[in-house]
């Protein structure tokens, strides 16, 4: 029987939910469309039959089981969710009796209940736990954590090698398992920016060490707290993304600007995508065939020459597997410590001997200008042997979906910058910008982010701090806030280079300061003035201001440049709360602390 002979039988399935799989079938391969049948199979021998012909009761099915397997995840973006997610799929697949929970729902002093707890886990900024996280990270560091010999654990971690603090909070908290005298079931498996791959791999294997230690029995019903729900993921996603159209590319910097920054338009029609503001959408890009044609010419490969890209025996022509599948503009620091093995560059020895210099190196110099540094001889195998895959970048949407419908907005700064005689660009924002044209497809998808939302209540107000295109979600959030007629006062430091050139929406915010839905704006641009002034001053000039807001109960959000921007407007905060509200600087700190824990204090900083 096909899926299409669905609809005209008498099915438990609605309209809807048959729409959907007929889409998943459609782009599925034969190979993916058996796993998924078995993938079903077993989670129908999961549920009793009182929970399988009640889709919409707020009662899960699970194995009731001698103990039974809690997946936490410390999620800031939505990639630590996303494994988190599939690997629950995994253990229900094998009947495995599993709860998924995020840490900031966990209470912490329910892990000495607990006999198998698996930690899936992202860096935030320096080194720092995601915000839903910040409690039971701190609770497994403090003297309060009790010993826990029956806790059986595994931690899997996902960050960027390029950055000092790789995999922090996952180290963190499989350091602080082990003293608190709980029992590894794998070693802890750091990942790349590139996880895919190695993440699967690790969760194959770290529920076979769940499935020694963790017996199964009957069926369990589970009663969720009220107002939760289990909610089925997106036919769309990461692996599967919706192929959609590019309407607009529009520069909204002016002639005499040296930035290009662009508003991208996307149309959604027919996907059934959501998001809320302060979600990210995924784009999915082509490399640059020109970078690609001059990065086979510096090697002396054939372009021709057919390279195996996936596990399955897949099989593309080099080039195209540099056009499609791997990181060919951004280096990173094992491209280079593997290249300087590899030419036996006297540079980049010496570069890879100082880790500081060698992520600084590795963060402002491309993968083209790293084969220049000396020539190697490199078979085909081997040059992709050095490469990341290519992943999606992730951009902050700039729209309220209640004001644009089918559509995504994105504010798209484009990366480029002079090497020698050579301008070199971004991968992601120069095909967003120049190489896709309008009407051309680009594969999305969107990434939740629940660590950088509007707060629920309407009237609280709302202090936004993005420079540059650090903007976008705030527009998502201000065109949210004026259809919902929120009565919570929006204010919004903003800053860029010029006023003329760079005031980034500028006619829109006039509007809605006219309208009076933004209650105030202060800007800094930097380049207006002799001396430079920047975001972080103005807060400080407004201090008593700030603080007034901060006592009436707003939330504040900073979007932007992690390295400098969100550092200093994090500083200048701090001063505000010392000087007006005569604290010292550990309770300055702690204040803060507290308006993260509260989500009154958040970021989306990069």
């Amino acid at each position: 029987m096909s899926i299409n002979q669905l609809s005209a039988l008498a099915s438990p399935l609605n309209d809807q939910q048959i729409d959907q799989l007929k889409l998943a079938a459609a782009e599925s391969s034969p190979q993916q469309l058996a796993w998924i049948s078995g993938y079903f199979w077993g989670l129908s021998q999961s549920q009793s039959p009182a929970t399988a012909v009640a889709p919409t009761s707020n009662v899960l099915a699970a194995a009731k089981p001698a103990g039974q397997l809690t997946i936490i995840y410390a999620s800031q973006t939505g990639n630590a969710k996303g494994v988190a997610e599939a690997l629950q799929q995994q253990a229900q697949a094998q009947d495995i009796a599993v709860k998924l929970i995020s840490a900031g729902d966990f209470k912490a002093k329910n892990l000495t209940k607990e006999t198998h707890v698996i930690i899936v886990a992202s860096t935030h900024g320096e080194g720092e736990a995601p915000d839903d996280a910040i409690e039971l990270h701190q609770f497994l560091q403090s003297k309060k954590a009790p010993k826990l010999p029956d806790l059986h654990y595994a931690v899997i971690g996902l960050g960027d090698s390029s950055y000092e603090f790789f995999c922090q909070t996952a180290k963190d908290f499989d350091q602080s398992l082990a003293k608190l005298g709980a029992q590894p079931m794998l070693e802890r498996l750091d990942c790349d920016v590139d996880y895919d791959a190695a993440a699967a791999e690790w969760q194959l294997q770290v529920l076979a060490k769940t499935q020694q230690t963790l017996s199964t029995g009957e069926a369990e019903v589970v009663q969720l707290p009220v107002g939760q729900h289990q909610v089925a993921s997106t036919v769309y996603n990461k692996q599967h993304p919706f192929s959609a159209s590019l309407s607009v590319s529009q520069k909204i910097t002016g002639r005499g600007s040296d930035k290009d920054v662009r508003h991208i338009e996307i149309d959604l029609e027919q996907s059934g995508l959501t998001y809320q503001p302060g979600d990210a959408l995924g784009v999915w890009f082509d490399n640059d065939p020109q970078l690609a044609d001059t990065i086979l010419a510096k090697l002396s490969l054939d372009a021709e020459a057919s390279v195996d890209v996936d596990v399955d025996g897949v099989a593309l022509s080099l080039r195209d597997a540099l056009i499609t599948k791997y990181e060919i503009t951004a280096s990173n620091p094992q491209f280079v410590t593997k290249y300087a093995e590899l030419s036996g560059s006297k540079k980049l020895q010496k570069l890879v001997a100082d880790r500081e210099k060698l992520r600084e190196y590795s963060a402002n110099t491309q993968i083209i200008d790293v084969l220049a540094e000396k020539k190697a001889t490199l078979t085909a195998p081997q040059f992709i042997g050095l490469l990341r895959r290519l992943t999606p970048r992730l951009y902050s949407i700039a729209s309220s979906q209640q004001e644009v419908g089918e559509e995504v907005h994105l504010t798209v700064g484009v990366v480029e910058y002079q090497q020698g005689d050579v301008q070199r660009q971004g991968g992601a924002s120069s095909f967003l910008a120049q190489r896709l044209e309008e009407g051309g497809e680009v594969k999305v998808f969107v990434e939740t982010n629940n660590n950088f939302k509007l707060p629920a209540d309407d009237n609280t107000p709302v202090i936004m701090i993005g420079p540059g295109t650090g903007i976008a979600p705030f527009r998502a959030f201000v065109q949210e806030r004026d259809n919902r007629e929120a009565n919570g006062k929006n204010w919004l430091f903003f800053g860029d280079r010029t006023f003329t050139e760079d005031f980034l929406y500028q006619v829109e915010w006039q509007k809605y300061l006219k309208a009076g839905v933004v209650t105030r704006i202060d800007v800094a641009f930097s380049r207006d003035q002799a001396e430079k002034v920047y975001v972080q001053q103005r807060i400080l000039e407004q201090a008593a201001q700030v603080w007034l807001w901060l006592q009436q109960g707003a939330h504040v959000y900073v979007c932007g440049d992690a390295t400098h921007m969100a550092k200093d407007v994090h500083h200048a905060l701090l001063t505000v709360i010392e000087q007006q509200g005569n604290q010292t600087p550990q309770q300055a700190e702690q204040y803060l602390n507290e308006l993260r824990k509260t989500k009154r204090y958040q970021r989306d900083v990069y």
